[in-house]
């Protein structure tokens, strides 16, 4: 990950804005500057990733013209040598370095069109005019606010904004900011029209795009690795990335001491693929002391995403500290398309779908951002194959009927899309989910739990949880989480869209916890 920062205004000084930027020099510790620009400042702190030398440090300068990216542009070589085959010469071999003559030959069109996750604050020094865009999913992060002048500003984290702007905002995914507006330039949500095809095709189109989308995101100048959860989706992208590279690959499963579901299927997923195969064992102690850096690493209170990232978080520190990777491909967004356990619930497919157009568009909100800030606070960058942007637009696309589960079985299609390759064994392609906080040890929530169930009496717990008008905590668990959360980020809690949890409106999902051990057809799941 790198961090970007950009003031568009000169009622600040260079000094203030450094200081700002280096509240993430871990999402970039190879390199930081702050850039005066015609317009204000572009700020830039680099992870080297693609073009390791001194000439892929940015913001990147053109003709006047200034760009500034945290983001991986896929297929950049295809495009960089269309673009020196028009006379462009670039200096250096980051992939970043396209943005500034795509956007001399397209302008906004590129967004559209770039086959990338990133998030880019852009200078069009011909036009005057100050850009700034996201990916349509929101991969890669990006807020705003307005200094008490009125300048806007941008920044990857809420960090570097705070005590900038009165309030911070998410940027919203799909969408470029340009003479003040926000205009969406794609929802990755909307469908036109479904696919009805046949199931053979419908799963070979997903096989293919999916092996496809792990293949763009192999290519890395720095070392990689895989978190292997022994799930579905993390234990495919291991499985393809093993088979396209026909190499051992680097995964890493973490899990509690006593009672850790992933880490059995995790070493046999990893022994049958044959991987250089590491486990983390975290303890009660281990996480209790750092649930306060976790959560103001991630800028939430939500409870989902802080229990899932306490994990996520202690891996990707291990893997930090004692090892040379810089990127690790992960297994997130194939829930948002195929099924979480409670959408077995799904009253009908257009419910199911409606029901994922929803998680989809928030998805930087909860999965995404656990992603990001656990591998950012880390100075790690996440890849995730299942946000390939073809391979979501297909999925979102095929008849909601056949993504139910109707076949007695979640995510149905993927297992099936796989199912001759052989690429994993058999029991683990087709076991039942475990959600990631669960996995890694029933006893790890358990323990959050209890230690929030100590924190406060019944009484307090009362009077606390009514400051909170918005997203107003429900348990002394969600308390102790808005708590720190106010600690860091005061008023600011607008910027999540409340808790993450099942579809109240369904029956069997009113529930008053957001874990999919509390429904009713949970069964093997955590086995």
């Amino acid at each position: 990950m790198c961090s970007i920062m950009c003031y568009a205004g000169e009622d600040m000084d260079k000094e203030t804005l450094e200081g700002c930027l280096a509240r993430t020099i871990k999402r970039g510790p190879d390199a930081m500057q702050v850039v005066k620009t015609p317009f204000g400042f572009l700020g830039f702190a680099r992870l080297a990733i693609m073009g390791l030398t001194p000439e892929g440090m940015q913001p990147f300068y053109r003709n006047g013209s200034w760009v500034v990216c945290n983001g991986e542009v896929y297929g950049f070589r295809r495009i960089k040598k269309e673009l020196e085959e028009r006379g462009y010469v670039f200096q250096g071999g980051s992939d970043c370095e396209v943005l500034l003559p795509l956007y001399q030959e397209y302008g906004v069109e590129m967004f559209s069109h770039l086959d990338a996750e990133y998030a880019c604050v852009l200078y069009d020094a011909k036009r005057q005019k100050l850009l700034a865009a996201r990916d349509p999913i929101g991969i890669r992060p990006l807020f705003y606010g307005y200094s008490p002048s009125g300048t806007i500003a941008f920044a990857s984290e809420p960090k570097n904004l705070m005590g900038l702007v009165d309030k911070v905002y998410p940027f919203p995914p799909g969408h470029y900011y340009c003479d003040g507006e926000f205009v969406r330039y794609e929802d990755i949500a909307a469908v036109c029209g479904y696919v009805h095809q046949d199931l053979e095709t419908v799963t070979k189109n997903i096989h293919d795009k999916l092996v496809e989308g792990v293949k763009k995101r192999l290519d890395a100048d720095a070392p990689l690795g895989f978190l292997l959860s022994g799930g579905l989706d993390s234990s495919l992208v291991c499985a393809i990335a093993a088979s396209v590279l026909k190499k051992p690959i680097r995964t890493f499963a973490i899990g509690m001491e006593k009672d850790a579901i992933d880490l059995k299927y995790a070493k046999e997923a990893a022994d049958f693929i044959g991987a250089d195969h590491t486990e983390v064992i975290m303890t009660k102690e281990e996480v209790l002391a750092s649930l306060e850096t976790v959560i103001e690493a991630l800028a939430t209170y939500d409870i989902t995403t802080i229990r899932a990232s306490m994990g996520m978080y202690l891996v990707c520190k291990a893997i930090h500290e004692k090892t040379d990777l810089k990127v690790l491909l992960t297994g997130e967004i194939s829930d948002e398309l195929f099924g979480y356990k409670y959408t077995d619930f799904a009253p009908g497919a257009a419910a199911f779908q409606e029901e994922a157009a929803k998680r989809l568009r928030e998805l930087h909100c909860y999965d995404v951002l656990r992603a990001d800030r656990c591998l950012a606070a880390n100075s790690l960058e996440a890849r995730v194959p299942f946000g390939d942007l073809d391979f979501v637009r297909y999925v979102m696309s095929v008849d909601p009927a056949r993504k139910m589960n109707v076949y007695q079985k979640g995510k149905y299609l993927l297992r099936k899309a796989f199912e001759k390759d052989r690429i994993l064994p058999e029991h683990i392609l087709w076991r039942e989910k475990a959600a990631f906080s669960d996995a890694v040890g029933h006893s790890m929530v358990d323990d959050l739990k209890a230690y929030a169930e100590g924190k406060y009496t019944d009484d307090q717990f009362e009077m606390l949880r009514k400051k909170y008008g918005y997203a107003q905590p429900f348990t002394k668990e969600s308390l102790l989480y808005r708590e720190i959360f106010e600690k860091y980020y005061p008023g600011q809690a607008g910027m999540i869209p409340g808790f993450w949890m099942p579809n109240k409106e369904w029956e069997g999902c009113d529930v008053d916890d957001p874990s999919a051990r509390v429904l009713a057809n949970y069964g093997d799941s955590g086995i």
